[in-house]
């Protein structure tokens, strides 16, 4: 019970949190509403017995990513002035997609015989996920390294830009 109960509470801070995300008019408030949505999707890790997942969704996406983010937007100039709202908006069309696809997934979720396992016992799993690493997806492993490396030395490449004769 006490566990439905707290994944109850990260699932509405998640869910509202990417909310207010999306719909803030302010780039500011939705960059700090991304901080809570993040937090949300941490906790949900932490429940599902996946502390190596839920470190690393602290340290690269709260601690690197957004703090980069947030400084991108504090250190951007005049940002009070930029109008995020979209002029082509279609509320309409858009709404009978979502409620037709709100439909659907309800359709999905309340027919579907869903299995339920018993609540995992909490131990850490780094070593586990560190052994398979090495062993049984080593060439997964390296092979992401490279495109990695290449995304990096490609993205320092275009932001060198070109040298003027």
């Amino acid at each position: 019970m006490l566990l439905a109960i707290i994944f109850t509470i990260f699932a509405a801070i998640t869910i509202i949190s990417a909310g207010m995300v999306v719909f803030s008019q302010n780039i500011v408030y939705s960059a700090f509403s991304l901080l809570f949505t993040f937090f949300g999707i941490a906790g949900l890790y932490v429940l599902l017995a996946a502390d190596f997942l839920a470190a690393t969704q602290l340290l690269i996406y709260v601690g690197g990513i957004l703090v980069l983010l947030l400084f991108g937007v504090m250190l951007t100039h005049k940002i009070h002035e930029v109008n995020l709202s979209n002029e082509s908006m279609r509320l309409a069309p858009a709404a009978i997609v979502v409620l037709s696809f709100l439909g659907l997934l309800s359709i999905v979720v309340y027919r579907t015989q869903w299995p339920t396992v018993p609540v995992p016992e909490l131990t850490p799993t780094t070593a586990r996920i560190g052994t398979l690493f090495m062993t049984d997806y080593l060439l997964p492993f390296e092979i992401a390294s490279l495109v990695l490396l290449t995304a990096l030395v490609g993205a320092v490449f275009i932001a060198r830009g070109r040298v003027k004769k």
